[in-house]
């Protein structure tokens, strides 16, 4: 509608009532809804900012409208099963019938392309055993020969996801779900709240760049502070974040408008402000000086197993911890290898869509370089980036992973329904943010049900996968057992796709070797890579 219709419109409409007569009530409110419309309209003419809406008053709102509306759509009328961004629509089902519950088969066969370049399957063996044969509450112990307190982690836990981030009921459930099922809760680098230590779940403490819960007043790691919390009976590993997929290199974000006086009082930071941690440490700056760090968490915590958390970025920097690990004698009990399609949180769209190793190749990397260096043996190595269901655990699991992290899985089995609201305080069900009157809506009993009997029924779902592979446990899963459809003429295994290399092996390498390039970047004194000029 432009200026001249929008006048002319306005005009007819508002003379209706006076050429009827104002006798009834219901002209009246005619009479004013036209008027109402014509000073938005008048208003939208004046302003500068929006062009349309300068040209086509009123209506040119619509825009707007149907843009607000649009994910919505899209994702209750539109979507198929196989559709949907970043979670589909057959994922998300799973996970709310697993968490409620409910039957989680389906009917006349897959929805899946099987021909398609890049589907994968895991093979099945004739020699199948039956599901009664297998361990039911496998256990992986972390704890290398540095550390007293070895912990016996699940499979399936629940990855790194901050209060602040996520509500307190959010928190609440998650940590109650686990509790209830006997796996362990990853705060995120937010720090720990009580809400994680109320119903005693097990927790990694996760000690990202900004040290909340150990903070000194410069914003520096603080040893007395930091030993204070690691020593708590429920604190069971730690966890030191270099990076996470869904912002690699990038400090994590807090949106000003989640950061309560409750937020900030925990964080040690200023209240209603944006908090964006740093981008690196300030605790180290070298391989040698990280490894150095995993040691003084270690004795600070009394002993308990610490390691850290990276989304792989060059290669050589990885390496040249690796080379760390020979010289220092240091290894970390665990390294979490998060992909670059992870996260749950804010982040900028660059850092979300073209940062970071996915996955697949960053595990596949970890694990060749921790055995290509002989150090793999005591160290192990948890997936996490977009694990959703048993699947995508026996491909981590086959890749060399010992276990597996799931943060979105277990937002969805907390209710959430992807509104992509996440950075904006407005979350329709209450899992990511502060609102009161949003949060309430979760309720802390139910969810923690259903978070503990998602991680319950996609283990077993990988139990029954293992047992129709012919296989006896988890560890016996390896990169035989799954293969990828390269072409339409070509299938591949993953140990052909990701060949594994002989233990020690890169410590002889020669320029012949594809990683020698990155071994020679490599230093332990330094994260930068090293000239490889002669």
């Amino acid at each position: 509608m432009s200026r001249a219709a929008f006048f002319t419109v306005h005009l007819l409409l508002a003379s209706i009532p006076f050429f009827l007569g104002l006798h009834s009530l219901l002209l009246w409110l005619f009479f004013l809804l036209v008027l109402t419309s014509f000073c938005v309209g008048i208003y939208d003419m004046q302003q500068t900012q929006h062009s349309i809406r300068r040209n086509f008053p009123l209506v040119g709102r619509g825009r707007w409208i149907l843009e607000s509306l649009r994910p919505f759509v899209r994702q209750y009328l539109l979507e198929s099963d196989v559709g949907g961004a970043p979670i589909n629509r057959m994922f998300r089902a799973i996970v709310y019938q697993r968490a409620k519950g409910d039957l989680a088969s389906i009917p006349f066969g897959t929805k899946l392309d099987t021909y398609r370049d890049g589907y994968e399957w895991i093979g099945h063996s004739i020699a199948a055993r039956n599901i009664s044969e297998l361990d039911h509450d496998p256990r992986v112990s972390i704890g290398g020969p540095q550390c007293t307190q070895p912990y016996a982690a699940a499979l399936l836990n629940i990855s790194a996801m901050s209060f602040g981030s996520l509500s307190s009921n959010a928190v609440r459930a998650l940590n109650r779900g686990a509790a209830a099922g006997g796996f362990y809760h990853n705060t995120g680098e937010g720090g720990v709240s009580d809400f994680h230590l109320e119903h005693a779940g097990d927790l990694v403490w996760q000690i990202g760049t900004g040290y909340f819960g150990c903070r000194a007043s410069d914003g520096s790691f603080s040893p007395e502070a930091f030993a204070k919390t690691a020593t708590l009976p429920t604190v069971r590993m730690i966890e030191i974040k270099l990076s996470q997929g869904a912002k690699p290199g990038h400090g994590g974000i807090l949106p000003a408008s989640k950061n309560t006086e409750l937020i900030a009082r925990i964080r040690q930071v200023p209240v209603g402000t944006e908090v964006v941690s740093p981008s690196a440490h300030s605790a180290f700056s070298s391989p040698r000086g990280l490894l150095e760090f995993v040691a003084q968490l270690r004795e600070l915590s009394e002993g308990k197993p610490v390691g850290f958390k990276l989304c792989v970025g060059r290669e050589s920097e990885f390496i040249a911890i690796c080379k760390a690990m020979l010289e220092t004698g240091i290894t970390p009990d665990f390294v979490t290898v998060d992909g670059g399609e992870g996260g749950t949180g804010a982040a900028p769209l660059e850092y979300s869509n073209s940062v970071g190793m996915p996955l697949r190749d960053g595990l596949a990397f970890v694990v060749n370089t921790l055995e290509g260096f002989g150090v793999r043996e005591h160290i192990k190595v948890i997936a996490s980036g977009k694990i959703i269901t048993a699947f995508h655990m026996a491909k981590a699991l086959a890749l060399g992973a010992d276990l597996c992290n799931s943060a979105r899985g277990m937002m969805l089995a907390l209710g959430c329904v992807q509104s992509l609201e996440c950075n904006t305080n407005r979350c329709p069900t209450g899992v990511t943010t502060q609102d009161p009157h949003l949060v309430q809506g979760l309720d802390v009993t139910d969810k923690g049900q259903r978070v503990a009997r998602f991680q319950a029924e996609t283990l077993h779902a990988l139990l029954d996968l293992l047992s129709s592979a012919g296989l006896k446990s988890p560890g016996e899963l390896n990169r035989s057992h799954i293969h990828r459809r390269i072409d339409q003429m070509t299938i591949r295994r993953y140990d052909e796709l990701f060949p594994l290399p002989q233990r020690a092996s890169y410590l002889t390498a020669t320029a012949a070797d594809p990683v020698y390039i990155h071994l020679k970047e490599a230093s332990s004194d330094s994260f930068a890579p090293q000239s490889t000029e002669a």
